[in-house]
């Protein structure tokens, strides 16, 4: 069976106020609601999962730091960064999460290998590898059978806020980035790679694309 997939530009906007973007949508879809992806950039932000442990702050300085309720520990988005949020209704699609984490994971990997990028997924720690140096992080959270949150990649930008943290929960872990190993550095051609993959691996051909959102709508 085939399902629609909104893609959503949403260019760069506040991580709180897509967050909370995010919960309203998924608090307020049915059966009927189409699936969408978020692509977006965040100024620059610590976010803290939900077994987020503050030791793994170690100098957060003038950044704020948002405690969200995806799975994970701390991670940092900045600009240059391609945020993608999957706002998926698993239960009508017949996907597990761990089968939902592979099928991102999945994802990320084939949209890398178009740009001679040869990385790799972890089973002990989600997200994928170049060489055991992390380049994409992944966060999720299932909510009445839906998933919000979703996968960050590092394209072109400031990696030095990761130094600020334990990346993940992981002291000392690298964090790189596409333009510094391959020529990949647009965060515009990073998100249509990712989406034409992602799309594929969802089984989805039916695409509509929009630009923004209506903060005044129930999302």
């Amino acid at each position: 069976m085939q399902h629609t997939l909104i893609i959503r530009q949403l260019a760069q906007m506040d991580y709180t106020q897509v967050w909370q973007a995010m919960q309203n949508f998924t608090d307020n879809r049915d059966e009927n609601t189409a699936d969408e992806l978020w692509l977006v950039e965040h100024p620059a932000v610590f976010t803290q999962g939900q077994a987020g442990k503050e030791e793994h702050l170690l100098m957060p300085g003038d950044i704020e730091v948002v405690k969200v309720d995806r799975g994970g520990q701390v991670t940092y988005h900045g600009p240059g960064q391609q945020v993608i949020y999957f706002l998926i209704n698993l239960r009508r699609r017949k996907l597990g999460v761990r089968e939902l984490v592979t099928l991102i994971e999945d994802g990320i990997v084939a949209a890398l290998a178009e740009f001679g990028i040869e990385a790799s997924p972890k089973k002990e720690a989600p997200g994928v590898y170049v060489n055991d140096k992390k380049i994409a992080s992944l966060g999720l959270r299932i909510r009445k059978g839906c998933s919000f949150h979703g996968l960050a990649l590092n394209v072109n930008m400031d990696l030095s806020p990761f130094l600020r943290i334990n990346p993940c929960g992981y002291a000392g872990l690298e964090m790189i980035q596409t333009c510094d190993i391959s020529e990949l550095n647009s965060v515009e051609d990073a998100g249509n790679t990712l989406v034409k993959h992602l799309a594929k691996l969802l089984k989805t051909q039916n695409l509509s694309n929009t630009t923004g959102l209506d903060i005044s709508h129930d999302y």
